[in-house]
């Protein structure tokens, strides 16, 4: 029998995360549970006999502190970047930073920058939960991506999720040769908690009747990011790419240039090598 792959999954305490947790833990991975809520993450780690971690991610000293925890584990195979919401109005973190923008993509790049010799020493996959709402924005102003010049909740979460895709882009060219292996998704619409201090539109989706007929179940919404943590040989040729139902789709992260610029600047923010 080989060795026990440890998996890493944020946003565990609740939705696809805690679906996905479950579902690789019945495969016989060793999850570890990340969450914000306290209570709700140590619930889903009891449930699965798993280690826990509490983190929140409008502050990157918790981000730090749970690098330095995860760092202690032997190995990680799979690092899932699932945490993220989107701010129904614009907000500055303890950090300085627009929340929307630090929580879906400057907290993951700075815990995945963190744990990198970890990461690569496991050869491991790095998987982030990104969102259709990135190939609908028409592109990223680096030069905005605080939303000082205007804000709006759908096109700040798509900007935060598109610089996500970029991340991806640029980690696995930036690391694949050493093993390292990356990818983006769009879980769909998923009936989970998300959305709930967000826009009228996205309430609308989450929090209504509608829900039903345009929502999937947090279960189908992890079905991407289970298939991407348990089938490393697909990556072939394929690494650092966004996909949409198990398919790959084009979107401006593959500008290399930008991507490049990107992650420069976000390494700038958070102060990450």
């Amino acid at each position: 029998m080989g060795t026990e792959r440890i998996v890493v999954i944020t946003g565990a305490s609740d939705g696809i995360g805690a679906a996905a947790a479950r579902a690789l833990h019945a495969r016989g991975d060793r999850v570890v549970v990340v969450g914000r809520n306290p209570a709700k993450t140590e619930a889903v780690a009891r449930e699965l006999d798993a280690e826990f971690h509490v983190a929140d991610y409008a502050d990157l000293a918790q981000v730090r502190s749970l690098a330095a925890a995860l760092d202690r584990l032997p190995r990680i195979d799979v690092l899932a970047n699932n945490a993220g919401a989107a701010m129904l109005h614009r907000r500055i973190t303890v950090d300085g930073f627009e929340a929307t923008l630090q929580v879906n993509h400057l907290a993951p790049f700075l815990l995945t920058s963190l744990l990198l010799p970890k990461l690569i020493a496991s050869k491991a996959v790095v998987i982030q939960t990104s969102s259709i709402a990135s190939r609908l924005i028409g592109g990223i102003d680096l030069d905005d991506l605080q939303s000082e010049r205007h804000y709006a909740v759908l096109k700040a979460y798509g900007r935060a999720k598109l610089a996500q895709n970029m991340f991806t882009r640029e980690l696995a060219r930036r690391y694949g040769a050493q093993g390292l292996l990356a990818a983006a998704f769009h879980p769909g619409i998923v009936g989970s908690n998300f959305g709930a201090d967000s826009s009228r539109l996205i309430r609308l989706a989450y929090h209504s009747p509608l829900k039903r007929l345009i929502t999937v179940t947090p279960e189908q919404g992890a079905d991407q990011l289970v298939w991407l943590a348990t089938s490393p040989p697909y990556f072939d040729g394929h690494s650092g790419e966004y996909y949409e139902n198990r398919l790959i789709v084009g979107t401006a992260a593959r500008d290399r240039d930008l991507a490049r610029r990107m992650w420069e600047r976000s390494a700038e923010l958070v102060g990450a090598a």
